[in-house]
């Protein structure tokens, strides 16, 4: 049986198709916008991956013009759901890489943190989930 990571990383498992991911996060952009954004990803590369993150369900395209056609591309909403596991790494890159910047607050520029949720018991989780409860039963 295959891992559900393993499944995931199938659909999105290279920094070419997480890097663009991170530049949707902010809204649509334009094909020139993400090779400008995504630095060193060649033409040929960003095609790819927007099509097979097209095809994974993961971006959507609209076109803003009709003649030539082009297309803006924006996360769906399995996209925004990964943005989530994209935010995980980036606060993890950020914590262990001298010079790396964490993703900031825009209102106020603090440096954003993530925490587990129990939306439940309306909770957030610190540290080690394992010694929260000793009661948890794993089916």
């Amino acid at each position: 049986m295959r891992s559900a990571l393993a499944a995931a990383l199938d659909r999105v498992g290279d920094r070419w198709s997480l890097l663009l991911v991170e530049a949707l996060l902010s809204g649509p952009r334009r094909w020139s916008d993400l090779s400008e954004e995504v630095a060193g990803i060649a033409p040929n590369v960003l095609s790819d991956r927007i099509r097979r993150l097209e095809h994974e369900g993961i971006v959507s395209s609209e076109p803003y013009s009709d003649r030539p056609l082009r297309l803006a591309y924006g996360l769906t909403a399995a996209g925004r759901e990964l943005a989530g596991a994209v935010r995980l790494l980036t606060d993890w890159g950020a914590r262990r890489e001298d010079g790396a910047v964490a993703p900031r607050h825009p209102a106020c520029g603090t440096p954003m943190e993530v925490r587990w949720h129990c939306p439940t018991c309306d909770l957030t989780v610190d540290g080690d989930i394992s010694d929260e409860r000793t009661d948890i039963v794993t089916v």
